[in-house]
């Protein structure tokens, strides 16, 4: 269907002219949108961006690439980061394809319609000047008709009544003043006849040629207008079209990130991380407490004991029995949680040395000797370092350490090999062309990578040995447990010496514990003795404390360091005073001998009367 408005709307030139500057409003509106439009699509990402952001890790944990859940969590924060990057790309092609364009396109919209409408005018005040000037020349005419047609009748009217001379005279001025009237009304006859063909012709020409031309051209540029308001709707949506795929490709991927969450393995994963490799204690024996019932000992043969004790006590040092030997090198933080084990102090009990010093110079006599032995254990968790074979970790831990270990130094092997292996290509080759390059400049870096090459194959067969080591010990641990089992218990339930020489014609290696955490340190107990001697003998006076409770030994341990106790595996000893955060526990036997133990060695039974007790004096 075809129309033209000058033709359809040749006396719509009003409505035209609020019909298209609507028209233009609309276009400045429907920009204003787009660009909110785009501002929104801006403040989205950067949102979304922010979000994916803050619950980003801040560092790489092991952990978090470990288990199945941790990398689709991951996943998905990575594919919204991509997201917000889609979305940054649509606003910016919402800008810069339909914003600008119609930012531009208007100004020159508003330019043509002045221009045409300005033509328009022009031509409706042609054709009313040349009305106006046709009623002006039809009043005139109109007017001369009338004056005319009145001496006509004056003239007829004087004539009829002639019948002097005088009035014979009138008759003939009579007549002559409606002739001269009668000449002017043709005149304007004439002019009024001229002046019409003129309207005419003009009006023909305003409603058929100019009129039609002009507003053609207004019709043309609201088309115009409107095709590019089209293809802007069209271009909008293009663009997000656009990035659709790739978002459907991040969302895809989100998909499958969550269908690779594998809850059994990450269960299987947990168990991988924090298996220590240690076999279950065996059953509980009977503790028979009638025992000491049957035991008489004399007042006086108990106090000779207590100073023949003091009197070899004076050969140790400072510490005497109360003295806990240096602890367990403080383990570093592993992905096995080793950490946090028992032989490990929390960072609470590691008081700043400067301050148990203060404290020991201020206090009372009890006070000072809890000063003392705080200054002690600080000492000790200084002097204490993690070994290099990592024996102060369990089997299963230990296991994975040096396998982990093993691995890197493979890699680092196999890097340095390709450099090797380029080097001496290089090397062949200034040798053939001499021109490219000097020969005797590639030695050192050789001679450096052979020594890195040396060094990486002592520390892969150290540690191959270090795990060779643990693989055995781990699985005699294991055949000893199903073989020995409970027979064992019943048979050191109260140790005797025969017990002890055998434990100390036992080789250093039989001495570690089942999870390696404790190691002799002899020159940490030099570092001690030398120390200890600056201190009085506060403790020699102190009386001996009550038992709070009984333990029972699960591994065996020989104390060499002065202030330990010697136990076999399965031995009942009574508790005197709880592990204090450092890794030992000190214990009682029969009353004579006294010392610390580790405290992952046993397991501690408190009294039920004791706990309070040592709660309470916890708060003290």
């Amino acid at each position: 269907m075809s129309c033209n408005w000058g033709t359809e709307l040749w006396d719509q030139f009003d409505n035209l002219e609020k019909h298209t500057s609507w028209g233009i409003d609309f276009l400045e509106r429907y920009s204003k949108f787009v660009r909110e439009r785009a501002d929104i699509e801006l403040s989205y990402a950067k949102q979304i961006r922010s979000l994916s952001k803050k619950y980003h890790p801040k560092r790489s944990r092991e952990d978090e690439s470990r288990y199945t859940w941790c990398l689709a969590f991951s996943a998905t924060l990575r594919q919204l980061n991509e997201l917000a990057t889609q979305r940054e790309e649509l606003a910016e092609n919402l800008n810069t394809q339909i914003v600008c364009e119609l930012t531009r396109y208007t100004q020159e919209v508003k330019a043509d319609r002045k221009t045409h409408f300005q033509d328009g005018r022009r031509a409706q005040q042609h054709i009313e000047s040349s009305w106006k000037q046709l009623e002006s020349s039809k009043r005139r005419f109109e007017r001369d008709c009338k004056e005319a047609e009145r001496t006509q009748q004056v003239s007829d009217r004087i004539d009829l009544d002639n019948k002097t001379d005088g009035e014979k005279r009138c008759s003939l001025k009579a007549r002559q003043a409606a002739e001269q009237k009668k000449q002017a009304a043709e005149e304007s006859r004439k002019d009024y006849l001229t002046s019409l063909n003129q309207f005419n012709q003009d009006q023909n020409q305003h409603y058929h040629t100019l009129v039609p031309v002009i507003y053609q051209r207004i019709q043309d540029m609201e088309e115009r207008r409107i095709e590019r308001i089209c293809d802007a709707m069209r271009s909008s949506a293009e663009a997000e079209r656009k990035v659709l795929p790739v978002m459907s490709r991040c969302l895809d991927v989100m998909m499958d990130a969550a269908e690779g969450i594998q809850p059994r393995m990450d269960t299987q994963q947990v168990v991988e991380v924090y298996k220590s490799g240690f076999d279950p204690p065996g059953d509980v024996e009977f503790d028979d407490y009638s025992a000491s019932m049957r035991r008489s000992i004399s007042e006086s043969s108990y106090l000779d004991n207590r100073m023949e004790g003091r009197r070899h006590s004076r050969k140790l040092w400072p510490f005497i029995r109360k003295n806990k030997p240096p602890p367990p090198p403080p383990t570093s933080p592993s992905p096995g949680g080793v950490a946090n084990s028992p032989q490990s102090p929390p960072p609470a009990s590691r008081e700043p040395i400067t301050q148990r010093l203060n404290d020991l110079m201020t206090s009372g006599s009890r006070t000072r000797k809890q000063c003392l032995r705080s200054l002690k254990r600080g000492l000790s968790l200084k002097l204490g370092s993690a070994p290099p074979d990592c024996s102060h970790l369990p089997p299963e831990q230990r296991r994975k350490k040096l396998q982990s270990r093993i691995n890197n130094i493979n890699q680092e092997m196999e890097k340095e090999r390709e450099q090797r292996d380029a080097l001496l290509k290089m090397r062949e080759v200034y040798e053939r062309n001499p021109q490219m390059g000097d020969v005797v400049s590639l030695e050192p870096r050789l001679e450096e990578v052979k020594e890195t090459l040396q060094r990486l194959e002592e520390e892969l067969r150290k540690n191959q040995t270090w795990l060779s080591e643990t693989d055995t010990r781990s699985s005699d641990q294991s055949s000893r447990r199903q073989s020995g089992g409970c027979g064992l218990n019943s048979q050191v339930t109260t140790p005797g010496s025969s017990s002890l020489k055998q434990l100390d014609n036992q080789s250093p290696a039989s001495r570690e514990s089942p999870d390696g955490s404790y190691t002799e340190d002899h020159s940490a107990e030099h570092q001690f003795k030398s120390r200890g001697s600056e201190f009085g003998d506060d403790f020699e006076d102190e009386e001996p404390l009550p038992s709070i409770g009984t333990c029972k030994s699960l591994y065996p341990f020989l104390g060499q360091n002065e202030g330990t106790l010697s136990m076999v595996e399965g031995e009942l000893l009574s508790v005197v005073e709880e592990d204090k955060g450092d890794g030992w526990t000190r214990v009682r036997r029969n009353l004579e001998e006294e010392g610390y133990v580790p405290t992952s060695y046993i397991k501690v039974f408190l009294d039920s009367s004791a706990k309070g007790f040592v709660q309470s004096s916890r708060l003290v």
